[in-house]
């Protein structure tokens, strides 16, 4: 890999070098890196581009690499991972896209991850989305996430993007049986003419399922975003949805909630705030000597921290 390409990796993985466990490194289309384990295998979808990770029951404290990189201006691609994990399973996957656009033409990664997530089974899931170059062309992401609980297991998602992406549209969609709990965690930036839709949408069939989504955002320039959340409580079951952003310049920032209970049972709530840094909060920090603006970035790493 170029130095672009190893600093892209950096940027959304973590990696300054070959992680140990299970990996799949994809740059520009092609696979520039793989390894599996005893417990981890990772096989290449025979009739579309994409991968099948399985993970084997029981497996503890392992964790799978899936960044993928776009250096090359004009490259677009829709890549499908599914991801097979077995019961009582404890594991973390890393995954993310980066793009480097320094031409004029569109920059696409379009990428569906489907997670079978078995009885028991607890996973972790972190995914960063990063763009740069000075090029005209646009740097799009459109990642969607698609889960299926069993019984008891527990998948929580970290979702991060705060730099570069000109347009997103981020779609993540859940069914859960008993005991089965969803954790979605979102940071999101965007700034000059940027777009970010955000769309949750989760199915709460089991007694005692429950589901907590959190996202924050701030929008800066003249960006847009948009966050759509649905939960349908179908059972005794609990749900949460909060959506905190802060506006800033001429932005515009959009949020939906939508609940339906279907059952005397089901607890739904939703939480949304927008609304500009307060000034009290500047001149606080301005008085101990920072400048306006490092007083707006102090507050904006604070609240996407």
């Amino acid at each position: 890999m170029d130095t672009i390409q190893k600093n892209l990796l950096e940027q959304v993985a973590g990696l300054h070098e070959v992680p140990t466990g299970a990996y799949n490194i994809r740059a520009n289309g092609k696979m520039t890196g793989r390894n599996t384990t005893a417990n981890i295998d990772i096989v290449t979808k025979d009739d579309k581009q994409g991968i099948d990770i399985i993970i084997q029951p029981g497996t503890k404290n392992e964790s799978v690499h899936i960044p993928v990189v776009l250096s090359e201006s004009g490259y677009q691609e829709m890549v499908y991972n599914d991801f097979h994990i077995g019961e009582d399973c404890d594991v973390t996957i890393i995954a993310g896209c980066g793009i480097h656009n320094c031409g004029v033409d569109t920059s696409k990664h379009d990428g569906i991850h489907t997670f079978y997530v078995g009885r028991n089974a607890k996973v972790r899931y972190v995914e960063k989305h990063y763009g740069d170059g000075d090029g005209s062309g646009e740097r799009i992401m459109n990642p969607m996430t698609v889960v299926y609980c069993e019984e008891n297991a527990h998948l929580e998602i970290e979702t991060t993007q705060i730099k570069g992406v000109d347009s997103t549209n981020r779609i993540t969609k859940g069914e859960l049986k008993a005991g089965a709990s969803l954790e979605v965690h979102e940071k999101l930036m965007t700034h000059g003419n940027q777009y970010a839709r955000t769309e949750f949408e989760v199915d709460l069939n089991g007694e005692g399922c429950s589901a907590n989504v959190i996202s924050r955002s701030v929008a800066r320039d003249t960006s847009r975003q948009e966050f759509f959340s649905k939960i349908n409580g179908n059972a005794a079951c609990a749900g949460h949805s909060e959506c905190d952003a802060i506006i800033m310049d001429h932005s515009c920032v959009t949020a939906s909630p939508q609940l339906t209970a279907n059952h005397v049972d089901a607890g739904l709530i939703h939480e949304a705030a927008i609304g500009k840094i307060a000034g009290e909060q500047l001149i606080k920090l301005m008085t101990l000597g920072l400048t306006e603006e490092e007083a707006e970035q102090q507050i904006i790493s604070g609240f996407l921290k």
